[in-house]
């Protein structure tokens, strides 16, 4: 690898060579020569004076891409796709008059980009489930296991470790019912000519308007999709880019609120993310144990949600049937964004396979703010036992305001029940039963266990072939 020139560290530092691999040059170019081969077999197939072996002998370099030679090509002719006819057609001697029979560049370039979101979504399909599987396993042993619940990031009524994990695997799973529509609704451009109207079709086939038709179903049948879009410019619409941009970053979303919430409980020491034998936390603080995994996520997922902005952009400046504005853009945020999101992916499924819980510091920081949170359970019992609930309220208030400022003012424990025991009007009330967190985490534990059975169980059984595990993991 060449240390003088600039290389993206979404390909050497963080993304999968699965994903790598399906927006490299090779795939790309290679899957250009696939629809010149499908269309050519179309054409021979609805009559055009096409031979077997024309076709033979195209189909026998699909993969043999002699790039070199496609650069010198594209130097001269200042356009990628006739420089890569003129590549092709010097290894296909015989076949080169009819490559790309009829065809504008968006054939092949639209086409084959429509066939690497199908694939890179389907990847990062088979990712969210791995993660999703790590996640509902990780809510299950900690279903029940009290912490402190957090709204305005200040302490608020507690849940459980378990139950705030499915909060971070629901938002994964309403990010699988995207990418499904999204696969579900895809579809190929086809074969539409220039600016959409398949006029050049037309007139190769004589006029045959059936003809036409049956070409565009059948390449489109032979690259593997159901169906084209029923019409398209000379591009299909960049709207489908933008959808699928922002499929890509719901799930960056969904990442970087998990990271963050991550980073956070590390923070107060309920949590760590997984910390090798040999790792460095800090440079210069040796004794540092940084959320560099979930930081990293956050910084990736980020990433992702940018870039979603330049599919809407694309979409909303597109002149009539199409303008070259978008082809810069394209080439960076489309592939960027799978792999920022695929290198997400597999930190997370990395951090949820180690996730650390420390039990005791989860405890006392729930005991510490406990008592604040018992006063309307200790209220009620004091009414009960034929207490003023105006006067008990105003004496709990006191009492609330006065613990308060040995925590705030003095650094020192909360002593607000002790305060409460010395007062006569709480007298014969069971304050320390008041103290057991269990009685404050409502249904959580019941909430995990129907989550994971009626949600997240269905959903990996039915794709249960996905879940084989792979080699691909953080690499740095």
């Amino acid at each position: 690898m060449p240390h003088d020139l600039y290389e993206n560290p979404l390909n050497t530092r963080y993304a999968s060579r699965a994903m790598s691999a399906l927006w490299s040059d090779q795939r790309k170019h290679s899957t250009w020569r696939r629809l010149w081969v499908a269309l050519a077999e179309a054409e021979r197939e609805l009559g055009l004076a096409i031979t077997p072996e024309q076709i033979a002998e195209l189909r026998a370099h699909v993969d043999d891409i002699d790039f070199g030679r496609a650069a010198e090509f594209e130097r001269r002719l200042r356009h990628d796709v006739m420089a890569h006819v003129h590549a092709y057609r010097e290894q296909c001697p015989a076949a080169g008059g009819i490559i790309h029979l009829g065809a504008t560049s968006c054939y092949v370039t639209d086409n084959t980009e429509l066939i690497q979101i199908r694939e890179g979504l389907l990847l990062i399909y088979k990712r969210l489930l791995h993660v999703i599987k790590r996640l509902a396993r990780f809510a299950q042993q900690h279903r029940a296991l009290p912490c402190l619940g957090y709204t305005h990031l200040q302490p608020a009524q507690p849940t459980t470790v378990g139950k705030r994990a499915t909060l971070w695997c629901h938002d994964l799973l309403l990010d699988v019912a995207e990418i499904e529509h999204r696969l579900a609704t895809l579809k190929f451009r086809g074969v539409k000519g220039t600016t959409g109207t398949q006029a050049s079709f037309l007139q190769l086939f004589g006029g045959d308007h059936g003809k036409v038709e049956t070409l565009d179903r059948l390449v489109a049948q032979k690259m593997g999709f159901d169906a084209s879009y029923p019409v398209t410019g000379q591009t299909y619409s960049r709207k489908v880019d933008s959808q699928v941009l922002a499929a890509l970053s719901g799930i960056g979303q969904s990442c970087h609120k998990a990271g963050s919430d991550l980073r956070l409980l590390q923070s107060f020491k309920e949590l760590e993310e997984p910390f090798e034998s040999e790792q460095i936390g800090s440079s210069a603080m040796a004794y540092k144990r940084n959320p560099m995994r979930a930081e990293r996520m956050c910084a990736l997922s980020r990433f992702a949600i940018s870039l979603a902005a330049n599919g809407d952009n694309t979409a909303a400046t597109q002149w009539m049937e199409r303008t070259l504005d978008d082809s810069a853009n394209r080439r960076l945020s489309l592939p960027q964004s799978f792999l920022a999101i695929d290198a997400s992916l597999l930190l997370y499924r990395n951090i949820t396979s180690g996730l650390v819980v420390l039990p005791h510091v989860i405890t006392s920081r729930l005991v510490a703010e406990l008592p604040f949170m018992a006063t309307e359970e200790i209220l009620m019992a004091a009414v009960q036992a034929g207490g003023d609930r105006q006067e008990l309220h105003e004496r709990i208030r006191v009492h609330s305001q006065a613990a308060a400022a040995e925590v705030k003012q003095h650094g020192r424990p909360n002593d607000l029940i002790e305060r409460l025991a010395g007062d006569t009007a709480f007298a014969g009330i069971d304050l320390g039963s008041a103290l057991d967190p269990q009685q404050y985490v409502g249904r959580a534990p019941e909430q995990v266990d129907a989550f994971v059975r009626d949600q997240v169980e269905p959903l990996l059984k039915k794709y249960a072939d996905d879940l084989a595990e792979d080699d691909a993991d953080v690499r740095v």
